[in-house]
């Protein structure tokens, strides 16, 4: 594993970052990371405090849900925070047709569309959460509030509940 400057990331998430003014290290592993649970070993953090950014699409638009890590996003939540008729899992066209990454280097920020994003609350009860920084292969670190607020996120309860 290597830190870098933010020109270990992806282009298109680099110049997001230069964009925002935002001086983040970029983590960069020999091998890919595209799972919260192995990004959670590389880095050596506890896997809640890895941002998943999951496209779903609500009535044919798509939508970017931010997740912590160690948590599963409970559709119908979605769907009554949207007020939408239906909601699914985006497929890896949609995702990146929406984003410009592939899945399992999707970064919370930087896409090529704008579209709504909803970060579930859990994210907030780590001084600092890990991303990818446009690639399986890169992450990176920062405050779970500036991170929601650099996505455009609204504060939201999407979490599967505990049985």
């Amino acid at each position: 594993m290597s830190t870098h400057p933010a020109a270990e990331a992806h282009p298109r998430f680099a110049e997001a970052l230069r964009g925002l003014d935002l001086d983040v290290p970029v983590r960069r592993f020999p091998d890919a990371v595209r799972t919260a649970a192995d990004a959670a070993a590389a880095i050596g953090c506890d896997v809640s405090e890895i941002v998943k950014s999951l496209i779903f699409e609500a009535d044919s638009k798509p939508v970017l849900v931010l997740m912590d890590g160690s948590s599963r996003v409970d559709v119908e939540r979605v769907r009554e925070e949207l007020g939408a008729a239906s909601v699914k899992r985006a497929n890896a066209d949609l995702v990146r047709r929406t984003t410009g990454y592939a899945i399992g280097g999707v970064p919370p920020f930087g896409h090529v569309t704008r579209t709504r994003v909803l970060a579930d609350r859990a994210l907030l009860d780590h001084p600092v959460v890990w991303a990818a920084a446009g690639t399986p292969h890169t992450v990176f670190p920062l405050d779970p509030k500036t991170l929601i607020e650099h996505a455009g996120g609204e504060l939201v309860d999407v979490r599967e509940r505990a049985e």
